[in-house]
């Protein structure tokens, strides 16, 4: 897979306002998610966003003594945890589909080969 204009890139991600194109992603993906959701755990860990540091963050946000100031860290640290959630769960989506397709490559230049060893 090669490097992407931004261009190429804004085009593709036009294409995805299109409901219909995640059909097949979601079957895919409703039935990898157990797995998929322990490999996006590990990300963020190894990632270190679920350390110390964003304990010490959560802790802060709801023992904040202002509770307008109490509600708006918990719902900056809310959306940041699902911002970065989002962007390595986007990593972890194109890391499978790479994964998917040099597997399925690989699969199909195998039973090509075979099938010319037949002919």
């Amino acid at each position: 897979m090669g490097r992407f204009s931004d261009e190429e890139l804004d085009a593709a991600v036009e294409r995805l306002s299109d409901p219909a194109r995640f059909t097949e992603a979601e079957q895919i993906v409703t039935r990898a998610a157990p797995r998929l959701q322990k490999v996006l755990a590990e990300a963020l860990v190894e990632g270190g966003w679920f350390g110390e540091s964003h304990d010490a963050e959560a802790l802060k946000a709801a023992t904040a003594p202002d509770p307008d100031e109490r509600i708006t860290a918990v719902r900056t640290l809310l959306a940041e945890e699902a911002r970065m959630g989002m962007m390595v769960g986007v990593a972890v989506g194109w890391a499978l589909h790479r994964e998917l397709s040099a597997g399925g490559a690989a699969g199909r230049g195998d039973e090509e080969a075979s099938n010319q060893g037949e002919s």
